[in-house]
């Protein structure tokens, strides 16, 4: 396969919990970064358009993060749970 790495293979799992924890902080302080622009108002339609698509992505990131964290309230496929 001319050297790529295939599956598990290509993952070092040598993340510390702190640099986890301090990745989710970062996303959910980016989440709120674009949740605060989208409330200020006068964008335009792309700007909002630009804003709600991250805030929307980042949704995921912290959702996966908080479970690798082993938060019971979140997975990864379906958000926060009720």
């Amino acid at each position: 396969m001319d050297g790529q790495m295939r599956g598990s293979e290509r993952f070092t799992y040598d993340k510390s919990w702190e640099e986890i924890e301090a990745k989710l902080d970062e996303a959910e302080r980016l989440q709120n970064a674009h949740y605060t622009a989208l409330q200020k108002g006068g964008l335009t339609r792309k700007q909002k358009l630009h804003h709600m698509k991250q805030y929307k992505g980042l949704e995921g990131a912290v959702a996966t993060l908080r479970w690798a964290l082993g938060d019971p309230q979140f997975d990864p496929l379906t958000g926060k749970r009720d």
